[in-house]
């Protein structure tokens, strides 16, 4: 027979994990619970979830209840919500609040050598100069883009972005590269997204999120 494969992805290294938590949906937390078996196959010494106080505490109450999974994460919870910026070893990251049902934040992560990263997802989006200062010139935007234009009404209801609504905020922050990622899993065509739209708008280059996916930045 076989071995069974690892279980894990092959970019965990080293001995800590960080997370930055954007917000306390089951479609962005429940993989937390993924983790126990992740580490029976690569432990760490060090977990690190980063957050807002109230998301945090949202997952540690109800995810981890014991009705709801019984076996406790072994991690050090980080609340954001005094610190405008903080640090995880060389890297800066700084957060905002963001427009969507229950709250969600966008971080900005900046390097040593002047590589930023900004990750926004769940929200509308915000076109005030405020946060376009805040977020312009990405080396990458990971950016949601979870409907299609024809959705664009759903997506202002249920608080998330559109395919034009994403070509607007990026013409506005001109990344370098953008990926696209929460894309709606229930559309099947090629381009679930209308990416090309987004492409007439902008100059960079356009990525669609995959699972297992690198970037290089």
């Amino acid at each position: 027979m076989r071995e069974p494969a690892p279980i894990g992805p092959k970019v965990l290294a080293g001995k800590s994990l960080n997370i930055l938590l954007s917000h306390a949906h089951l479609d962005h937390t429940a993989g937390l619970t993924f983790l126990l078996e992740i580490l029976s196959n690569h432990p760490l010494e060090q977990i690190q979830i980063w957050g807002e106080s109230d998301k945090l505490a949202a997952v540690r109450e109800h995810l981890f209840h014991p009705l709801i999974f019984p076996a406790p994460l072994d991690a050090c919870w980080n609340p954001i919500d005094n610190a405008a910026e903080f640090v995880i070893g060389e890297t800066k990251i700084s957060w905002r609040h963001q427009d969507h049902p229950g709250g969600s934040a966008a971080y900005r992560l900046e390097w040593p050598n002047g590589k930023r990263l900004v990750y926004s997802t769940d929200t509308t989006g915000d076109s005030s100069r405020e946060c376009v200062a805040w977020s312009r010139h990405a080396d990458l935007l990971m950016h949601e883009c979870y409907f299609r234009n024809e959705a664009s009404d759903w997506a202002q209801k249920t608080g998330h972005r559109w395919t034009d609504r994403v070509a607007e905020i990026a013409t506005l922050n001109t990344p370098k590269k953008l990926l696209l990622t929460h894309v709606n899993p229930l559309e099947h065509a090629s381009d679930p997204v209308q990416s090309d739209l987004i492409r007439e708008r902008i100059d960079a280059e356009i990525l669609i999120a995959e699972d297992g996916q690198e970037i290089d930045f």
